[in-house]
């Protein structure tokens, strides 16, 4: 049997703290009995346990979804809209219990995790309006006697596999299409942070979501079983995941057995570049946005941050004197910058990275080490001078540390920053206009900041090229939940 800590959570509306996995409308636990226990990163507290569930739980979790969308993908788009509109105002209603729920599981900061609670409900938001905007179309015939009609109809059953380093955010991006659309879906969020998803289950029973339509089932030892059969169920005709890309690889395969429509958002190693005649101060502004957000756990983070020779030096100092103020700690505190990392195995790899840059001549400029203590907490960290064949240039690095390395060309520079089986989102400080245009066109990724290290909001189509991934979220994703069909209406 579950769990629970009742007292840790502290919310306004504990009835939001669920320690079942949700199937069919209902709150249930692993049929085996098993647990996952899920602490605070930023203390080792725990939280309490949610359900070990395995390959029969997930069958019937399709199944409860299969079932569901025979009524839920026949109802209008206003319908869903409605519906939507309603989910997407209890989240803003709830806020800092949501908000208070990510900081706990995950560790950010609640400044940051409230944001991230509204980034989330503003999927909900805006698939709601495009929910209404899903058009078909007529093509006109070369025939006389022929009308040809397009509709879009829901794809059907849709598995969501999601990530830790945003609890929410990650499944939203993708429920919220996959509900406008007119599809159900299967939920396996991940084990270090579960309590967000089965909150947001409880709000969606809340919005009158009908039973079945949403599913979530909890695993930690057995996800390789239930992944697979979330990807090569024949009842499953979507899968949708954000995560590594080795991990992407072998659920694409999986899904390739059944010719599955996929969409995939896998790792990044975002080049970050600063160019002579960048303004300073605005890009060292950039830098602390793009790879301190999270504590440098984003998929967007800036990994590789090169900078032209001649400014090399005023931004590092000034970058160094930026973070030297940053206050690690607890999410909680409102002194606090920047959470503690995830886990153990997340401190181990960035600090790997780190000795690696400094045994090939690297210099710590700030930070370096891991924090003393409770918690995985990792000292926020500028490193100068970093080779190229460094691993924060090669792999990456999910922490908080940011990596300078030096460039004296243009051209230089972008072969550099395209040097990677990668390529999700880049970023670059300039202010000749005729350079933003040819190093935006360049960067084989799919999507540039120029001038901005922030791009992501749910009306932009968010998304990578090479290994990052396939099909895009946000903006107009919801197609990647439809069906076109084609209707020829003869003799006429």
């Amino acid at each position: 049997m579950a769990s629970t800590n009742a007292n840790v959570w502290g919310l306004q509306d504990p009835s939001l703290i669920k320690y079942q996995s949700y199937i069919d409308g209902k709150w249930v636990s692993a049929k085996e009995g098993g647990t996952i226990l899920v602490t605070n990163p930023a203390t080792d507290e725990e939280l309490g346990t949610v359900p070990e569930m395995g390959l029969e739980e997930a069958k019937s979790a399709i199944a409860a979804a299969g079932k569901a969308f025979a009524s839920w993908g026949k109802t209008t788009a206003k319908h869903r809209h409605d519906i939507l509109m309603k989910f997407y105002s209890l989240m803003q209603e709830h806020n800092d219990d949501l908000a208070r729920i990510i900081t706990l599981e995950n560790g950010k900061t609640f400044t940051e995790a409230k944001g991230e609670n509204a980034y989330s409900a503003s999927f909900m938001e805006w698939y709601a309006e495009e929910a209404v905007r899903t058009y078909g179309e007529h093509i006109p015939s070369p025939f006389t006697n022929i009308r040809n009609v397009v509709i879009k109809q829901p794809v059907g059953v849709v598995s969501i596999l999601t990530p830790w380093n945003f609890p929410s955010a990650m499944i939203t991006r993708k429920l919220g299409a996959a509900l406008a659309a007119g599809c159900t879906a299967v939920i396996k969020p991940p084990p270090e942070t579960p309590f967000s998803a089965l909150a947001l289950a409880e709000l969606s029973r809340r919005a009158g979501v009908p039973d079945g339509v949403i599913n979530i089932v909890t695993t930690q030892k057995n996800v390789i079983e239930v992944g697979r059969e979330m990807c090569e169920s024949k009842t499953v005709k979507k899968v949708s995941f954000t995560g590594s890309t080795p991990v992407a690889k072998s659920l694409y395969g999986m899904a390739a057995s059944t010719l599955k429509k996929i969409s995939i958002e896998a790792g990044g190693n975002a080049p970050f570049i600063v160019f002579d005649d960048a303004d300073i101060d605005k890009a060292v502004e950039g830098a602390i946005a793009c790879k301190f957000r999270g504590s440098g756990q984003t998929c967007v983070c800036a990994n590789r941050i090169y900078v032209q020779s001649s400014v090399y030096a005023d931004f590092a100092s000034k970058l160094a004197e930026k973070v030297t103020a940053f206050k690690v700690g607890n999410g909680l505190d409102e002194t606090t910058t920047h959470g503690p990392l995830i886990h153990e195995k997340a401190i181990s790899k960035v600090t790997r990275h780190v000795e690696d840059a400094v045994s090939r001549g690297a210099q710590v400029l700030v930070g370096g080490k891991r924090v003393d203590g409770a918690g995985t907490f990792f000292t926020p960290t500028v490193l100068s001078e970093v080779p190229a064949g460094a691993l924060f240039n090669v792999e990456e690095t999910f922490g908080p540390v940011a990596a300078l390395t030096k460039f004296e060309t243009e051209e230089e520079v972008v072969a550099l920053a395209n040097d990677a089986d990668v390529g999700l989102a880049g970023y670059f400080f300039s202010r000749d206009v005729g350079r933003v245009w040819r190093v935006a066109e360049a960067l084989e990724v799919g999507m540039v900041g120029t001038n901005t290290g922030l791009i992501s909001h749910a009306t932009i189509p968010f998304g990578g090229v090479k290994e990052s991934g396939i099909g895009r979220e946000g903006g107009h994703g919801i197609e990647e939940y439809l069906n076109q069909k084609l209707i020829a209406f003869g003799g006429i």
